[in-house]
């Protein structure tokens, strides 16, 4: 494998890839015998922590049953409903196999709607490693810019972070979603939201429903099954049906498989009434708390911001960014230093600065990873 990973964000991590040999709530156990108390949660799926019971039972009950059918379950009809009930853009959807692919089907479903090949993307979003075609980048929060550019009538589709959780939890800036939201009806554009990260972690309908902006379509992954390789593209009607038609096209041998259908079901209805992710909200908050406590004490400029559920920390910035140019004056090289000192500690943090928090970091654990954060930012000043 080059590098020794199969992914390029596994590559570079400091001091070195890890490798595990299993996981239990909010711990992951490396092959050399070391509990670490882990906020990576597989880059963020892990929303119930890694050994759910509703979840691992489910899944164990439908290995008994089949593994994949080459057809659908009644699991996969469930899981559509449940979802849709749920997501305030969702009148139908499809089921994918991963948070990339997902995307694809989107942006395939807006051309073919609009007829229209250019795509507006912004600066720091991530959706994806698979190349996106004609895009063109602008600066998120600017309202201006992007009406600027939409008036020219060829955008096929605006895509976007509804809050830009890939890089710096940035909240979108008062009026900009709602704005955009206009904008894209007024122009005949496709508004799509990526809730890869926000979808079932900062509300059960993700952030459209927290802000209160409907897009067009949105595409789902991590949270959505706990771990499990499912992803969604959902949205309105008439779009959806184009996979229908033959405009756009749809498919994989994996998609909506039995067993991540099961693990699915069971991840919805556990966060269906939002009372895991309410329960998370004290917990983050004390934790973001504790972490710019501790850096603040070691003299360690930095800024913690974000959701109680996911949040970041900005080593070497002093005020909130509001864009991904202000995400330029982070100390990356003493973030990956202070990522290091943790790790020695027990805790592992990502080292682009997100942390995932999930329903299995207790009171104990949060305490622990402050009383870690306090000793790693003292060995990092100066």
């Amino acid at each position: 494998m080059p590098g020794g990973v199969s992914s390029n964000f596994r590559h570079g991590i400091s001091p070195t890839p890890l490798v595990f040999e299993r996981a239990e709530g909010p711990w992951l156990f490396d092959v050399d015998g070391n509990r670490l108390i882990d906020y990576y949660l597989g880059m963020g799926p892990m929303i119930l922590g890694h050994t759910p019971e509703p979840v691992l039972r489910a899944v164990a009950g439908q290995l008994q049953r089949g593994i994949l059918y080459g057809g659908q379950s009644a699991l996969e009809a469930e899981a559509a409903e449940l979802f849709c009930s749920l997501v305030p853009c969702a009148e139908k959807l499809r089921f994918a196999s991963s948070g990339s692919e997902a995307v694809q089907a989107a942006l395939a479903l807006a051309r073919a709607a609009t007829g229209r090949r250019i795509v507006v993307d912004f600066e720091g979003h991530y959706h994806g490693w698979i190349p996106r075609g004609e895009v063109e980048l602008l600066t998120w929060n600017d309202l201006a810019a992007l009406e600027a550019r939409l008036s020219d009538g060829d955008v096929a589709a605006v895509i976007m972070e509804p809050a830009m959780c890939n890089a710096g939890a940035i909240a979108p800036a008062p009026g900009y979603l709602e704005g955009a939201r206009a904008a894209c009806s007024r122009h005949g554009t496709v508004l799509i939201f990526d809730e890869v990260i926000t979808g079932f972690r900062v509300a059960p309908g993700g952030a459209q429903q927290l802000f209160g902006v409907t897009p067009d379509l949105a595409t789902f992954g991590k949270c959505v099954a706990n771990g499990f390789p499912v992803a969604v593209v959902a949205g309105r009607a008439d779009l959806l049906d184009l996979f229908v038609t033959g405009a756009a096209m749809h498919g994989g041998t994996y998609n909506a498989n039995p067993v991540s259908m099961a693990a699915t079901l069971a991840t919805l209805r556990a966060l269906a009434d939002g009372s895991v992710l309410r329960a998370l909200e004290a917990p983050g908050r004390r934790l973001m708390q504790g972490l710019d406590a501790a850096l603040r004490a070691a003299g360690v400029p930095a800024v913690v911001t974000g959701f109680p559920q996911i949040f970041h920390v900005g080593l070497g910035l002093t005020e909130p960014a509001r864009d991904h140019r202000d995400l330029a004056r982070v100390d990356r090289v003493r973030y990956v230093r202070f990522c290091g000192e943790l790790l020695a500690r027990r805790v592992r943090a990502l080292e682009r600065g997100a942390w995932f928090l999930s329903a299995a970091h207790d009171d104990a654990v949060i305490d622990e990873t402050i009383e870690a954060a306090a000793a790693a930012a003292m060995a990092i000043r100066g």
